[in-house]
């Protein structure tokens, strides 16, 4: 019965289908990327990661910064005027970071890191802030929960760690603009998503870095917290060769839980070159009103 009910149904529908009544087709054009694409497994790829962090140990930088607070928390977005800045970075974990006020160029602040705590000097307000790198309690102003660590990981991708970290490749695609067909287009891409094993010994979702396949070059790295949320999204583009390694000269971080973000655009920028101990030290400045951040 059930063979004679299936015939009559196929035979219902391929007359229904010649007759052109209920059945309409059309061509669909892929839009897809023209560039050459590369291969690579995922060992290529965590090897290739682990090469640009080893290539660089220190970075000193001049930099032009720009910044943006607020959202759909906030209800509105101010965008603050693009500054010129310094960075010093040294690893494992040192950072200073200075930035000029427009026009006078006099300091609007300075800040160091050695990734335990961190000291913020705010010069105009002659305001002196201590506190600990990671953000325990969000203040109500958005920028008190800017800390210099955030930058120190956005600006180059650390290692995969293997005695705690588990690399696992994964083929997605991105939107490029296809520069021989003058228009955007889908290009493959990969992602290596980075899993690690916390203090208590449990795994969760650590990092995603996506790969150009035209360049094999990492482009984006989304940070993840501890429950799975999106803590920090950073995007690298216009790579440019400094001192033989080859690093992004943009920089654009987001924050969304904070809701800010900042670009980093490389004016000038050394690496490798010894970098004095005393670089990364601040002291408070006589009179400054002290602070200390939870």
């Amino acid at each position: 019965m059930f063979r004679i009910r299936f015939t009559i149904a196929l035979a219902l529908l391929c007359s229904l289908a010649s007759t052109g009544c209920l059945f309409r087709s059309h061509r669909v054009t892929a839009r897809r990327s023209t560039e050459p694409l590369q291969s690579a497994t995922q060992q290529e790829l965590v090897a290739r990661i682990d090469a640009m962090a080893a290539a660089v140990r220190t970075m000193n930088a001049t930099v032009d910064i720009d910044t943006t607070v607020g959202g759909e928390k906030k209800g509105k977005v101010v965008e603050y005027q693009q500054i010129r800045g310094y960075i010093l970075l040294e690893k494992p974990r040192l950072l200073r970071m200075i930035g000029l006020m427009p026009i006078v160029r006099n300091r609007a602040f300075d800040m160091v890191s050695d990734g335990d705590r961190f000291k913020l000097w705010i010069p105009p307000k002659n305001r002196f802030i201590t506190g600990n790198s990671e953000v325990r309690e969000p203040s109500k102003n958005t920028l008190e929960n800017l800390r210099p660590q955030v930058i120190y990981e956005s600006l180059t991708i650390p290692a995969v760690d293997t005695s705690n970290e588990v690399a696992v490749l994964e083929e997605g695609t991105q939107q490029v603009f296809d520069e021989r067909a003058h228009k955007y287009a889908e290009q493959p891409n990969y992602h290596l998503i980075v899993i690690r094993r916390d203090a208590t010994g449990a795994w969760h979702l650590y990092r995603r870095i996506y790969f150009n396949r035209a360049t094999l070059e990492p482009y984006r790295q989304t940070i993840f917290d501890g429950k799975g949320s999106v803590a920090t999204d950073v995007n690298y583009s216009a790579y440019q060769d400094f001192g033989g390694v080859r690093l992004a000269s943009l920089i654009e971080i987001a924050r969304p839980q904070e809701e800010y973000s900042i670009a980093i655009k490389m004016v000038k920028l050394t690496v490798n070159d010894p970098i004095e101990a005393d670089k990364f030290q601040l002291e408070t400045p006589p009179g400054a009103t002290l602070t200390e951040l939870k």
